[in-house]
């Protein structure tokens, strides 16, 4: 494989979307993919056989899910552009707005545009047991979402669901509570709707999820709203421990402790490692002096912060070597940059039969276009 290259396990992922279609299957209820985290299209033809369609966060999601997924296309947007929402509601099968204002601006229009159309209100519950507040989209001021004491009852005669993000790598115990909430502020609006979209943050396949509960859950909210249709649309979960990121030893340098620099970057490749932050599980390797040798992995930028952690190995490392860094197929490639002119890294699938297949590869051209 080229280097650094991410790695998607076909066979991972068909083994993950097996516990969608259960859910799917058990509770009635549509499983969507959110393009934000995982939107490797290559790999469209495997999870359309079971997902409902995509997410869309806006004009340049939903074109990728109308050309290359084909199925449905659910948008929503903090704020709509006016040049580009008679694109984005002549592709899209559900519309979500973010506030009573932008619904009254954008809905007639849409309507024209697409008579079919479905539209929605995302609201915010006010509750969320989110890890980071930088992840909490109930938290305090928070743009996301219409509250309670700003929602206004005559969008509800055009309004066909409702919408709610407050999860963030949680389980459905912590959904539980978050349903709690958004019935007490909005159960008297749900009776008359078509649907309710449960958003997104959703863990389901990290071992120890509780599956049937999560289907209980649904089945139970559905049973007291009428049947109503309920939406689920993870993104992390889908490509959950699917696909690795493989980078190389490019040099190994000594400051008082050992430093191996490699051919990639958690600035530009790996940015959730710093922004969340978490520390990425790397391949035969354990936390510092664990093992025999320990050495700090670095990143191949200028940017003094630009270091995955520290890390021990059984044996020492060389160059040339591989370092495989775990679980990095969500929110790593949707976030890529190429800060310093450093490549993207190249994108390959491993097949059930084992064989490797180069999707892509990126050189300067990549860098180049996006700059002017």
């Amino acid at each position: 494989m080229p280097s650094p290259c991410w790695l998607l396990d076909e066979k991972a992922l068909k083994n993950n979307l097996k516990i969608f279609e259960y859910i799917k299957n058990e509770s009635g209820a549509k499983i969507l993919l959110a393009l934000k985290g995982f939107a490797l299209y290559k790999s469209f033809d495997i999870i359309r056989k079971t997902l409902n369609g995509c997410c869309a966060s806006g004009l340049n999601e939903a074109r990728l899910a109308h050309e290359e997924f084909g199925k449905e296309v659910h948008t929503y947007s903090p704020a709509f552009k006016e040049s580009e929402i008679d694109t984005i509601a002549s592709i899209s099968h559900h519309l979500v707005f973010n506030s009573p204002a932008q619904f009254y601006r954008f809905s007639k229009q849409a309507k024209t545009i697409n008579p079919s159309i479905s539209l929605g209100l995302r609201v915010n519950p006010e509750y969320s047991q989110a890890p980071k507040e930088i992840y909490n989209p109930c938290g305090l001021y928070s743009r996301l979402g219409t509250t309670l004491e700003n929602f206004d009852q005559s969008i509800l005669q055009m309004c066909d669901g409702l919408h709610f993000h407050a999860l963030c790598e949680q389980d459905c115990n912590a959904l539980e509570d978050v349903l709690k909430n958004f019935e007490a502020k909005f159960g008297n609006y749900i009776q008359d709707l078509k649907w309710v979209n449960f958003g997104g943050g959703h863990h389901i396949t990290r071992a120890g999820y509780d599956v049937e509960k999560l289907i209980a859950l649904i089945k139970d909210f559905k049973k007291r709203h009428n049947n109503i249709e309920v939406y689920l649309e993870p993104g992390e979960a889908i490509a959950w421990e699917c696909g690795d990121l493989y980078t190389t030893v490019l040099d190994i340098i000594h400051n008082k402790i050992d430093i191996a620099i490699l051919d990639s970057s958690a600035e530009a490749h790996m940015p959730d490692t710093i922004i969340m932050p978490y520390r990425a599980e790397v391949q035969n390797a354990s936390e510092a002096n664990k093992k025999q040798y320990t050495y700090r992995l670095a990143g191949n930028t200028c940017l003094a912060g630009d270091i995955m952690g520290d890390y021990s190995f059984d044996e020492k490392l060389k160059i040339g070597d591989t370092i495989i860094f775990k679980d990095q197929m969500h929110y790593t490639m949707v976030k890529a940059t190429t800060f310093n002119g450093i490549n993207l890294p190249a994108i390959a699938i491993k097949r059930e039969n084992g064989t490797i297949e180069v999707i892509k590869e990126f050189g300067y051209e990549a860098f180049k276009e996006r700059l002017s």
